[in-house]
């Protein structure tokens, strides 16, 4: 059985353009869906966050559609410490959303060497929505960006304005200029992008697109 390492913001806020915190979290359909994606592919998923702490649901995310899944998770009641996983346990890595991921995931060194082992390894990495935010912490010593040159997608500054939250930055505008190519796709849209065993979504419309990739990569005789 292929092993998934999701990794989840264990932030709570996030401090927005103009100085004041604004709650948030995970997004409830990017982790609840992802999951159920991913394990009915046959994929063992192991949860971690930060520290280990339980992570936050953005109470913007449940609208009654994935209240009761997340509520009955087990996974984020007791998520391992990111500090203490080791790539080399896991055939693949994905970050999803929420805001909270610009908090915490964006400058966790242990997330950053994670993704850089995961990625000389030549194995999957995927990141939806807000989550490629985490990728901005995969800098090597030397300065340059592990996804340097790879195309990607992210939330897009577009969907940022129409959502209406004045974030602190933007996740795809620090993508780009750490050399990512980033391609976004319509506003709303399903979008995935595709580059080798990179695997990125655009939003929360995304999700199960983005898990059914990661899935054909992991099993590709099964497509």
């Amino acid at each position: 059985m292929k092993k998934l390492l999701m990794v989840v913001s264990g932030a709570d806020s996030l401090t927005l353009a103009d100085g004041t915190s604004h709650p948030t979290g995970f997004w409830a359909e990017e982790v609840v869906e992802s999951v159920r994606v991913l394990r009915a592919a046959g994929i063992e998923v192991t949860v971690a966050t930060p520290g280990g702490v339980v992570p936050t649901v953005d109470k913007a995310s449940l609208d009654g559609t994935f209240d009761d899944a997340v509520e009955s998770l087990e996974d984020l009641r007791a998520p391992a410490v990111l500090e203490s996983v080791q790539a080399a346990d896991f055939d693949a890595i994905h970050l999803p959303g929420g805001h909270g991921p610009m908090a915490d995931l964006a400058s966790d060194e242990a997330l950053g060497a994670l993704l850089a082992d995961f990625h000389d390894s030549g194995k999957v990495v995927a990141a939806l929505c807000h989550g490629p935010a985490g990728l901005l912490a995969a800098v090597r010593a030397d300065g340059s960006f592990v996804f340097a040159g790879k195309e990607m997608t992210a939330f897009s500054d577009e969907e940022e304005r129409q959502g209406g939250l004045n974030v602190p930055y933007s996740v795809a505008g620090r993508l780009a200029e750490l050399g990512a190519r980033l391609t976004p796709g319509e506003p709303w849209s399903s979008t995935v992008v595709v580059d080798g065993t990179l695997v990125t979504g655009q939003n929360p419309q995304s999700t199960v697109a983005t898990a059914t990739r990661v899935a054909e990569l992991l099993y590709p005789s099964s497509t």
